[in-house]
């Protein structure tokens, strides 16, 4: 949501959507969670992102909850219809962490295929002269 220097609307709407829709973030307080997380980014930039990617790799995820992981990453990453290299490069940072084969994955998403390519810059580091303010996520109407 980050990864790219900015978080685009369409991405927190993406995450409100899903947070009122979906069983993915029962429990959370969405809003306090983000703003926590923009606290911290723009606090330790890097150091944050690479701590994330540390925990996505200690977790023991099983293969259910990788998937969803990596959906919801997609997700966010296509939300503003604005691909960034930035975007893809620590996605494949955080697919690597994860213990899910490729094979699982594109069974489930057999069109997110160059997803799972290699990167071309593996060591690719993120410019972090960026600062957030604080995210509102406002409640969907329900028509």
């Amino acid at each position: 949501m980050a990864c790219d220097g900015d978080i685009a609307e369409e991405e927190v709407s993406l995450i409100r959507k899903m947070s009122e829709n979906e069983d993915l973030f029962s429990g959370i307080d969405v809003q306090g969670k983000i703003n926590e997380y923009v606290t911290i980014i723009n606090k330790e930039g890097r150091r944050f992102l690479n701590k994330y990617l540390e925990e996505v790799k200690n977790a023991g995820l099983d293969d259910d909850s990788a998937l969803q992981l990596i959906k919801v990453a997609i997700k966010t990453i296509e939300a503003d219809n604005q691909i960034e290299y930035s975007e893809i490069s620590f996605f494949k940072k955080i697919r690597k962490n994860l213990p899910i084969s490729d094979e699982a994955i594109l069974k489930e998403l057999p069109d997110k295929e160059d997803y799972l390519l290699p990167d071309i810059e593996e060591d690719y580091d993120f410019d972090w002269n960026v600062s957030f303010g604080e995210i509102q996520i406002t409640p969907i109407d329900k028509e």
